[in-house]
C-alpha cells in the first residue's frame, strides 16, 4: 500500500492546537473555584454579622468589624476595602411582622489569568481597572 501523503509533524501540529485549549479549560476551572470559595467566605462572613447584629443593642461598627475579621482569616486581600451594611428591617413569620436585622457584603473580585484574557476579545467593554462585584446578604430575625 502506498501512502497518500507525508505525515510528518501532524501530532506536532494536533498538539499545538489542543494544548491551548485544555489550558483555558484547566485554568477556568481554577479561577471559578476560586471565585466560588470566595463567595462562600462572604456568604460565611455575612452570617457571622448576622448572628452578632442580632443580639439586643448591636454596636453596627463592631458587626463590620467582625465581618471583616472573619474575611481577613479566610484570607481574602480586599476584606479592608470591602463594603459592610447593617440595616434593620422586618421580616413575616406566620403573617406577622417581626424586627430582624440585615448584614450585607459588597466585595471587588478579580480574575487573575481570565480577566486578561477576557480583555483580548473585541467588544468586551472592559478596563483593566473593573471587577467582578461579589455580594452576600444575610436576614436574620432579631432576638
Amino acid at each position: 500500500m502506498r501512502r497518500v501523503g507525508n505525515q510528518d509533524g501532524q501530532a506536532l501540529i494536533e498538539a499545538a492546537l489542543t494544548i491551548p485549549l485544555l489550558l483555558l479549560i484547566a485554568v477556568g476551572i481554577f479561577e471559578f473555584g476560586r471565585a466560588y470559595q470566595t463567595w462562600e467566605i462572604l456568604t460565611n462572613a455575612a452570617r457571622e454579622g448576622a448572628r452578632m447584629a442580632i443580639l439586643p443593642s448591636p454596636d453596627p461598627t463592631a458587626v463590620a468589624q467582625r465581618v471583616r475579621d472573619y474575611m481577613q482569616a479566610g484570607q481574602l486581600p480586599k476584606y479592608g476595602t470591602c463594603e459592610v451594611l447593617v440595616n434593620n428591617t422586618t421580616i413575616t413569620v406566620n403573617g406577622n411582622p417581626v424586627p430582624a436585622s440585615q448584614v450585607q457584603i459588597n466585595y471587588p473580585f478579580d480574575f487573575i489569568v481570565l480577566k486578561p484574557i477576557a480583555l483580548l476579545i473585541p467588544g468586551s467593554h472592559n478596563t483593566p481597572g473593573d471587577s467582578l462585584m461579589m455580594q452576600a446578604s444575610v436576614v436574620m430575625r432579631n432576638e
